[in-house]
């Protein structure tokens, strides 16, 4: 039985390592995707503060509508949604940086910004 057990490791292990592999990179597109979709949100609410005068109130109204139009949904709070107008702000002229920060998490991301923003 334990000569079995042997085998069916042996065998069984790559399969396991190919799911690992899958859950890495699926986790991986996920963040980037995230990234990608705040970074949209941050130059489009950006855009919209310098041509119709968006201020702290309007992304609040903003937040309030999605949240109404998606209950549940996370990470769309007015104070999220303006760290994703600073966020795309801060980096926008740094094109070469989009690929490293896609990479790091949102909250390494607030971190690297609250970094920044507070020199």
């Amino acid at each position: 039985m334990a000569k079995n057990a042997i085998v069916n490791e042996e065998n069984f292990n790559p399969v396991l390592e190919m799911i690992y592999s899958a859950k890495q990179k699926a986790e991986y597109q996920v963040n980037a995707t995230v990234i990608d979709l705040y970074w949209s949100i941050g130059k489009y609410v950006s855009g919209k503060a310098k041509t119709d005068g968006w201020g702290k109130s309007t992304v609040k109204d903003l937040s309030s509508y999605i949240l109404s139009k998606e209950p549940g949904i996370r990470g769309y709070s007015a104070q999220n949604i303006w760290r994703m107008k600073q966020f795309y702000e801060t980096y926008c002229d740094h094109e070469k940086l989009s690929t490293l920060l896609r990479e790091n998490t949102w909250s390494n991301n607030l971190h690297m910004l609250r970094s920044i923003l507070n020199l």
